[in-house]
């Protein structure tokens, strides 16, 4: 079963065929035209920009994956997933608009799938073999918008644990990187200033750690690092090099902390042998090997997906199409796109 997965929920425009055979799927094509580095100028997406852009791309982006795999048809796929929601409206609307037409020209059926399903569903995709994924199991999806930790007792039953209250953890790190006078994403700098960074001179609180609750807040953490950085500007204290190095470790070392010891928590509560990391948080390496290291002491098993397949991607989100659609008869999805987007 092929599926042409459609992903424009912000400023990536990308698009990717599957090839899905039963508890298999197989990355045929996988392709994506950004806008960071528009958006790298003014510190943020501005929404606007980036759905123009979208525009833009979709076309070259649609028609470069078909090429990578040789169709010359989409008369040839099975069906067409797109992201709708939850996303920039503009951003959103460029695939949607795109999925739509493609699937009322060649008379496919269309799968809408939530975004954030979807970077779940990066994991199942064949290139990131491990061991086998049991059920139940538990999701963490940790992006620049979400902190959300799922439990899965099968592929389309979730049950939301918790998420945040207010900052999520790769907002919080783009945040703190303004205040440190990083890059937007600010995330990899973090990340690579602090593995340099004395892990003893800055100790940031741990928001709701200690509290019976799976849900998770970072911007307590944000205004304490304001409040340092103010107080070494009012000390004229200088923010050189080895400070954002020292700020980024412990920034980095808090918001670790916090969501491994939430999801152990919770995988010790339902008996999970399985945790599934997803997002564009989920490539940072340090969080990787922290999982691995207090995982193993619970016989639990940590999946990740390459780090291109944790920032925004269409493979996660026709993956997310095929085990949820499958093996559901397919004549129990239309063929009449309009029905689902109303």
């Amino acid at each position: 079963m092929t599926i042409l997965g459609i992903e424009t929920s912000c400023d990536e425009t990308a698009v990717a065929l599957i090839e899905g055979n039963e508890n298999r799927v197989t990355l045929k094509a996988n392709m994506l035209a950004t806008s960071l580095a528009l958006h790298a100028k003014t510190g943020g997406i501005i929404p606007e920009q980036a759905a123009r852009e979208q525009i833009k791309y979709i076309l070259p982006v649609l028609k470069n994956a078909l090429e990578t795999t040789g169709i010359d048809t989409l008369e040839t796929i099975d069906a067409i997933a797109v992201t709708y929601g939850p996303g920039l409206i503009g951003s959103l609307l460029v695939g949607v608009e795109t999925a739509k037409t493609l699937a009322f020209v060649f008379n496919k059926p269309i799968i809408p799938v939530n975004h954030m399903v979807g970077h779940v569903y990066a994991n199942f995709i064949s290139e990131n073999k491990k061991p086998v994924i049991q059920f139940p199991l538990l999701a963490l999806v940790v992006s620049g918008g979400h902190t959300d930790l799922l439990l899965m007792k099968n592929h389309g039953d979730f049950q939301l644990l918790g998420g945040t209250r207010d900052d999520a953890a790769g907002e919080a790190f783009d945040k703190i990187g303004r205040m440190l006078g990083l890059s937007y994403p600010a995330g990899p700098e973090i990340e690579r200033l602090a593995k340099e960074g004395d892990p003893k001179r800055f100790r940031f609180p741990r928001p709701l750690l200690h509290e019976n609750t799976y849900e998770f807040s970072f911007s307590g953490l944000k205004t304490a690092v304001l409040r340092e950085v103010t107080n070494l500007h009012t000390n004229r204290s200088k923010l050189d090099l080895q400070t954002i190095k020292d700020l980024a470790r412990a920034t980095q070392d808090a918001i670790i902390e916090v969501i491994i010891k939430k999801t152990l928590k919770a995988a010790k509560e339902h008996t999970i042998k399985s945790i599934l990391l997803s997002g564009g948080v989920a490539a940072n390496q340090a969080l990787r090997e922290q999982f691995e290291i207090n995982a193993s002491k619970q016989a639990v098993t940590i999946f990740a997906p390459t780090k291109n397949l944790c920032t925004d991607n269409a493979a996660m989100i026709a993956s997310a199409a095929y085990f949820n659609f499958h093996p559901i008869p397919w004549k129990g999805i239309t063929t009449d796109p309009e029905l689902y987007f109303e």
